[in-house]
């Protein structure tokens, strides 16, 4: 049974039940501050643990801009296989954690907009709170789409926090992307307004506008159903970002191993932008890997196991020194 949320100076989790957990491997929930302008931001956090003792790797996964943490990682889908990426990483002997942006999921709604480097701030709160809980210091970090960038991005200020990166739908400049320059036609809103429409029909839009036929029928009503709860706007300010500010990331300043994977019909990060991200990257140990018939949205895509493989099988390669 789900427990009261612990008070702000302290961050005891409690057990939840979101979407997509099950009765033996719920997540934990746990709260993370951030502060701006001497104000507190409550930021809420969830984990899947194995158990069983010892400490493992911990892998933190980074959502994108319009699903918030449980429904991008968690997700439960009536009648199909696993859609939880935090239950299959967490079976497979990582510790998962993830996290609601500010503006998203039960994270506080404040009239910032969320934007990417709001995001960096909200991986520095969330990050004091896994050290605490696991006595690491140095985590894995997957982030799909403008998590993707929010992960990138932390790892540009915090090397020393990050081990290996998984970059899924990750976009660099943007260039030849069909849905940003679509979606480049709500600049002025998105310059004006701290949070955007999200309603069912939007979330659909996101299965199709790619290549139909690449997710599941029952996934886009497992999500609407999971993340209208949350109401039906979503923060604007990794759309204003992707749209008038690319690059954000400087792919030189990252020193982590690097996994990079695009969809075979990803609409907004194209293979030769994906192509010149990877190649400027310092580190040796990196890898791209393309998801045949996936499209933008990897983590629930009918070839999600391919892309859980090749992120899992990066994942456990030993980081070299030197």
């Amino acid at each position: 049974m789900a427990q009261s949320v612990p008070p702000l100076d302290r961050n005891v989790p409690a057990a939840v039940a979101g979407p997509g957990a099950s009765q033996e491997h719920q997540a934990q929930e746990y709260q993370a501050v951030k502060t701006r302008d001497g104000k507190p931001i409550r930021l809420t956090m969830y984990r899947k643990h194995p158990g069983g003792g010892g400490q493992l790797p911990v892998l933190f996964l980074v959502h994108g801009s319009s699903m918030s943490a449980l429904s991008s990682f968690d997700l439960h889908v009536p009648g199909t296989e696993n859609y939880s990426m935090m239950t299959a990483f967490s079976q497979a002997g990582f510790d998962v954690w993830t996290m609601d942006h500010e503006g998203y999921g039960k994270s506080d709604r404040t009239d910032g907009n969320s934007d990417i480097a709001s995001g960096v701030e909200d991986l520095q709160a969330a990050v004091t709170v896994v050290q605490r809980e696991t006595g690491q210091t140095r985590y894995h970090f997957l982030g799909e789409s403008s998590g993707a960038l929010r992960a990138a991005a932390f790892a540009m200020v915090a090397p020393d926090r990050c081990g290996r990166l998984v970059l899924a739908a990750h976009t660099y400049t943007g260039k030849g992307s069909p849905t940003l320059a679509k979606r480049a036609e709500g600049l002025e809103f998105f310059r004006t307004h701290n949070r955007r429409p999200r309603d069912k029909a939007m979330i659909e839009s996101i299965f199709t506008r790619d290549r139909p036929g690449t997710t599941d029928p029952a996934v886009p009503a497992a999500l609407v159903k999971a993340e209208l709860v949350h109401g039906d706007t979503v923060p604007t300010g990794t759309y204003l970002d992707m749209v008038s500010k690319l690059p954000v990331v400087e792919p030189a300043r990252i020193r982590s191993p690097v996994l990079v994977v695009r969809g075979e019909y990803d609409g907004i990060a194209t293979m030769d932008d994906l192509i010149d991200f990877f190649e400027k990257l310092p580190n040796g140990d990196k890898q791209f890997s393309a998801i045949a018939g996936a499209a933008h949205a990897l983590a629930t895509c009918k070839a999600r196991f391919a892309f859980w493989y090749a992120a899992e099988t990066f994942l456990k390669m030993p980081v070299l020194a030197g």
